[in-house]
């Protein structure tokens, strides 16, 4: 068992997808305390996690670290080009497929998803990994974070009033800021006075952002099944799902690794480009989900290809990091001097 567990670890299969399997079994169970308002419910806890968060996340963000990445412009262009143009305009282009079928919802889904910006942690460990550049990572995953509250919502407001009844987006930003922005902002301005604290206690952190993350998708869950949304899906429609994020993840990192060659970036920052600009954020979906979504049973099936979109990408992503840094080991004249003796 251990072993197994090993591998799994290994190919980037965590405890954490795990425990997101368990949400949704848990929901799908026992919907009932993810539906109750009195006296206090799940969602308006979840609404103050969200806050939580993001004045964390700031907390750990460093100025000097944001302007000392500022300098290699074309690198993160073509990362947030990517992130915030082509992939939603490469899902836009199967629109029409979808229109008045039975996956339309689903399409919205994954448009979502595309929307949304890199993911942080995963992506520069990614890139640790395949020993690209670590602190262009940090940056551009960093600066996505904090476009993806006005552009994501300006994305779906353009193209999911009608799915939802009306779509505010002026209102959604302005919530978004107030819940996501400012408290990134006051983390900011307070990370010279508690940044070291928050840092020396980022596993504990993260175990909270996980605690948050799987509260949204409890509650959200309970929602969707509860008003039998996913009745009209089979098992084998699920899995067409899956191999269309996995199709879906190789198409772009293909696409921007050729791009990165293009620009002639040299092999550490095309890993960067590659594993910031091909990742999405499972925290920023979930998290823009309740307020995109407020009070729609549609979101477990708005989440559900983000949340099949982010274990294959950690999955595929690992090996492929995995890859580039034995690969790049064994190029190296040190190495290979050491493997010689």
């Amino acid at each position: 068992m251990k072993k197994l567990f090993a591998l799994l670890n290994k190919v980037g299969f965590d405890g954490f997808l795990l425990m997101i399997a368990t949400m949704i079994l848990l929901a799908y169970f026992l919907p009932q305390p993810g539906l109750v308002k009195e006296p206090v419910s799940l969602e308006e806890i979840a609404n103050a996690g969200v806050s939580l968060i993001f004045l964390f996340y700031g907390l750990r963000l460093s100025i000097e670290k944001l302007k000392a990445g500022l300098s290699n412009w074309k690198m993160h262009i073509v990362v947030q080009l990517t992130t915030f143009l082509f992939f939603p305009l490469l899902v836009l282009a199967s629109r029409p497929l979808f229109i008045g079928t039975d996956y339309e919802l689903l399409w919205l889904g994954v448009f979502f998803l595309a929307a949304l910006p890199s993911t942080v942690s995963s992506s520069v460990v990614m890139v640790s990994i395949a020993k690209g550049n670590i602190p262009a990572a940090i940056f551009n995953a960093s600066i996505s974070s904090l476009i993806g509250v006005v552009v994501t919502p300006v994305w779906i407001g353009l193209f999911i009033a009608s799915a939802t009844g009306g779509f505010d987006v002026s209102a959604i930003v302005i919530k978004l800021v107030f819940q996501v922005l400012l408290p990134v902002i006051i983390g900011i301005s307070l990370n010279a006075r508690f940044g070291a604290i928050a840092e020396k206690y980022k596993k504990q952190l993260k175990y909270f952002d996980q605690a948050v993350i799987l509260t949204i998708i409890y509650t959200s869950f309970c929602k969707s099944f509860s008003e039998h949304l996913f009745d009209g899906f089979s098992a084998l429609e699920l899995a067409g799902l899956a191999a269309a994020m996995m199709a879906l993840f190789f198409a772009v990192f293909f696409c921007v690794g050729l791009l990165s060659r293009l620009f002639g970036f040299s092999a550490e920052d095309r890993i960067t480009v590659l594993f910031c600009g091909s990742k999405k954020s499972l925290v920023h979906g979930t998290v823009m989900s309740k307020v995109l979504f407020q009070h729609s049973t549609i979101t477990g099936i708005i989440l559900l290809p983000l949340m099949l979109y982010h274990a294959l990408q950690l999955i595929a992503a690992s090996i492929i990091a995995q890859g580039m840094a034995r690969r790049k080991e064994a190029s190296s004249p040190i190495q290979g001097i050491k493997t010689a003796t």
